[in-house]
């Protein structure tokens, strides 16, 4: 299979966009989607779906989501127009799916399953309300498979009619400038992916 450059896919994606399209943007936490959300203002009509029944505890969910839109009001503030909106919080959801994959390997079974309900319930929400395009912020962290989350959000896409923005926003230091970036904002940068089953950040 040939290895594909999704940075220079999206680029040149990017280049040919007329208007500003609307992109939903799933995000995991406010960290994650600061380089994301200030590399794709200029072209998008952007809403933060932030959709995470894998986090837990609650608390912390609650934490990250507080983080996220305080990020976004500081963006806005700034002469941005980012909006956001929340998904449903169901974490028994998320471990009913992952039942018998507790004990997988990071990157494993268990996160491609915790990828694809993200994934699937950011499809969903981006066709009912009218979306161009939908992507995650995922794979900023170098914890997280690009090519895996490009082939689930395409395939989710096709099967809901909404097509995926190819990318991989580590790339071009995209995960150096959300380091940057959550210390100018000062946000919390939290050290486990999000789940009870985690063992590092991401």
């Amino acid at each position: 299979m040939e290895k594909r450059n999704y940075q220079l896919e999206l680029e040149q994606l990017l280049q040919g966009l007329t208007g500003k399209p609307r992109l939903l943007l799933h995000s995991c936490c406010g960290p994650c989607s600061s380089y994301v959300l200030t590399y794709l203002q200029p072209y998008f009509d952007i809403t933060v779906y932030y959709y995470n029944p894998c986090i837990f505890p609650e608390q912390e969910y609650l934490h990250r989501k507080a983080e996220q839109q305080r990020l976004i009001t500081e963006l806005n503030a700034a002469g941005g127009s980012i909006t956001f909106v929340e998904g449903d919080y169901n974490h028994r959801s998320y471990l009913d799916l992952v039942a018998g994959l507790e004990t997988e390997p990071e990157g494993g079974a268990r996160c491609h399953t915790c990828y694809e309900q993200r994934l699937r319930g950011a499809a969903q929400y981006a066709k009912a309300h009218g979306f161009d395009w939908y992507c995650t912020t995922l794979s900023v962290s170098p914890y997280k498979n690009a090519p895996l989350l490009n082939d689930l959000g395409t395939q989710i896409g096709e099967q809901y009619g909404i097509p995926y923005l190819p990318s991989d926003f580590k790339k071009k230091n995209g995960y150096k400038q959300s380091i940057l970036l959550s210390k100018e904002h000062e946000l919390y940068r939290q050290n486990y992916c999000g789940c009870e089953f985690c063992s590092h950040g991401g």
